[in-house]
């Protein structure tokens, strides 16, 4: 029975995985991944992470001529360790079919100046992330206090101009009040109680409807029921005039009011009373 063929090593798969063994090494090492799933897996990993390695970094042209010039610098590295390592000719026992050895151990070596930049440019990548993102917190940080210097500088400007305005000796101070209002309605009202005889004028009496009518009345000052001394209606200024109406003689008045009542008059006063005033005042 032949001897399987060993599990390539995660280096060898690495490199396999970026097409830098040679031909003989990159076939031995695919004859090696054909029937061992362990090999498989562990090389589908070693391909994620690369793809993954490869997203994150910035992709640029390689310049010309680099990759031959690396070629034949892992040439001159390749023969240098051996020239160095000077191996003792044994005798080695012959390959079978089944049996592959994938490289020697001072070629895996040299082999690793291939991957090295593939571990710089992941170091590189992170060390650029967690100083882009320390950029950007600061970025902002400085955002914030610059705005709220420019809030306070903007208020301080304000404040400094409102007191300006304040306190300029040459600045116009005007109090102002309502605008003038329509004159409140008056009458003015001379009685003579022992002959029953009346004079009333009133001015600034607010319009009534067709069907309504101001009514004088006379308040005894004995408590007797207020007694109607006649109805008027002003005219389009507001002027009224009621004169000499019909009164009993002999009744002294406490005060006189005036309410609106329906334009044929009314017997008893009807609430409110628009204009009053006490005998006497």
């Amino acid at each position: 029975m032949n001897d399987p063929r060993p599990i390539p090593s995660p280096e060898d798969l690495a490199l396999y995985a970026m097409q830098a063994l040679s031909a003989d090494e990159m076939a031995a090492v695919a004859a090696a991944l054909r029937d061992n799933a362990q090999a498989q897996q562990e090389f589908a990993r070693i391909q994620s992470d690369l793809a993954l390695l490869a997203l994150s970094t910035e992709q640029q042209p390689a310049p010309a001529g680099a990759f031959d010039r690396l070629k034949a610098r892992m040439h001159e590295n390749a023969a240098a360790t051996t020239v160095a390592a000077k191996p003792v000719p044994t005798a080695m026992p012959p390959m079978t079919d089944t049996a592959y050895e994938i490289a020697p151990a001072a070629s895996r070596r040299s082999k690793w100046t291939v991957f090295t930049p593939w571990a710089i440019a992941a170091a590189l990548a992170i060390a650029c992330s967690i100083l882009g993102y320390r950029v950007s917190s600061m970025n902002d940080a400085l955002d914030g206090e610059s705005r709220l210097v420019s809030n306070l500088a903007a208020k301080a400007s304000h404040a400094q101009q409102v007191l300006e305005v304040l306190n300029a000796p040459d600045a116009q101070r005007v109090t102002l009040t309502a605008t003038q209002t329509a004159p409140a309605p008056t009458a003015h009202t001379v009685y003579l109680a022992e002959r029953g005889a009346l004079v009333m004028e009133a001015s600034h009496l607010k319009p009534v409807p067709a069907d309504k009518a101001y009514e004088l009345w006379v308040i005894p000052a004995s408590g007797g029921a207020p007694i109607p001394a006649g109805t008027f209606r002003p005219n389009s200024e507001g002027y009224a005039s009621l004169v000499l109406p019909s009164l009993p003689s002999g009744v002294q008045a406490k005060a006189f009011g005036i309410t609106i009542e329906n334009a044929a008059g009314s017997s008893t006063p009807t609430l409110p009373i628009v204009l009053s005033g006490a005998a006497g005042d």
